[in-house]
């Protein structure tokens, strides 16, 4: 017994480990924060991905004044000042200075990008904010000047078509869709994970209609925090496939990979680092029903967090210090030969609880 033990010196130690200082640390945070420290380093690269995102995202609002991800972010916070019951007459007042010096930058490089509906979504909401706020107060009527004088010395392209505001608006009657709930609940029910599909190229203007769908979806303050990475390329597609786990049984036949990857230069504090992963799994979602209304199908493939697998894919999409991979998908015309799992799902009375 002795002998085996001293062959398995590091699986031992692990195990006292685990087993002692691993129970002792649950009931402290500190502890908890020193284990992981000695002998556990599964959390180092989200770390350090957590600070070169908050550092990346500082240096573009503070030294270079255009983040983007801040103006969006802003610009939403006045949205929700501007929609409240009853709205007051000054709000914003902490937070103007540096939404006008990332808007000055910003509408500068895409006052002419008439694809960026955004853009123009920036100027209408400050200049619906400038129209209605109270100006008494000598920073608001500093601000309100200078945009006022950006948008003229920079005149924009972007809102010459357009009549309609993009500002918060009433949902009118016409507005609502046709699909009722049983039409909704059954293209759910139709979603399910296919690994089998037809040897068939993918057209790139039905994947960007769901990534269009997948955009629609809420993310906090409008950030949108992700990236689709897609790969239709055979030879791209094979390299890809064989990154995450679980995908060798059926990697072969995905005509289309896609990579989600998160940016955590979106946020200025730690307390966000989890919100890129719930945006990207809500896109995620109404992406794969866009698929399904157009007769693709996809596979979402789990996303491990483990080290070898992270460098690899780190490499492979070149991702900045401060983005992650959150999951895969394969995508693809359906095999009408394949099976798919049934995967009945729990009872509502398991999932559900009311007050």
């Amino acid at each position: 017994m002795i002998k085996e033990l001293l062959k398995r010196p590091k699986k031992l130690v692990r195990q006292l480990i685990d087993d002692n200082f691993a129970r002792l640390s649950v009931g402290s945070r500190k502890l908890s924060v020193l284990y992981y420290f000695l002998f556990d380093r599964s959390f180092d690269r989200e770390i350090q991905a957590v600070l070169a995102g908050k550092i990346q995202h500082i240096d573009e609002a503070k030294k270079n004044k255009n983040n983007y991800f801040l103006l969006v972010r802003n610009t939403h916070r006045i949205e929700k000042g501007l929609l409240m019951k009853p709205r007051r007459d000054l709000f914003g007042k902490e937070y103007i200075t540096e939404t006008i010096d990332s808007f000055e930058a910003i509408w500068k490089l895409g006052k002419d990008d008439n694809d960026n509906a955004q853009i123009k979504w920036f100027y209408d909401v400050l200049n619906e904010y400038f129209s209605t706020i109270n100006l008494s107060h000598p920073n608001i009527s500093k601000e309100e000047a200078r945009f006022r004088l950006i948008v003229k010395e920079n005149p924009s392209t972007a809102l010459e078509p357009h009549t309609t505001k993009s500002i918060p608006y009433h949902r009118a009657k016409q507005d609502a869709n046709n699909v009722n709930y049983t039409q909704f609940y059954n293209l759910c029910k139709q979603r399910r994970s296919v690994r089998w599909f037809l040897d068939r190229p993918v057209p790139r203007e039905l994947i960007d209609k769901a990534i269009l769908a997948a955009n629609q979806a809420p993310s906090a303050c409008n950030r949108q925090p992700f990236e689709f990475r897609v790969f239709d390329d055979p030879e791209m597609v094979k390299n890809v496939v064989k990154l995450p786990m679980g995908t060798s049984g059926y990697g072969h036949s995905i005509p289309v990979m896609i990579v989600l990857v998160g940016n955590l230069d979106a946020y200025f504090d730690e307390r966000d680092r989890h919100v890129m992963y719930i945006d990207a799994s809500l896109a995620s979602m109404s992406f794969m029903l866009a698929l399904e209304s157009m007769n693709l199908s996809s596979c979402s493939i789990n996303w491990p967090d483990i080290e070898a697998r992270e460098s690899k894919m780190h490499s492979f999409l070149n991702l900045k210090p401060y983005q992650r991979p959150i999951m895969c998908m394969g995508i693809g015309y359906p095999d009408p030969d394949g099976l798919v799992a049934y995967s009945e799902k729990r009872p509502l009375h398991q999932i559900r609880k009311y007050n």
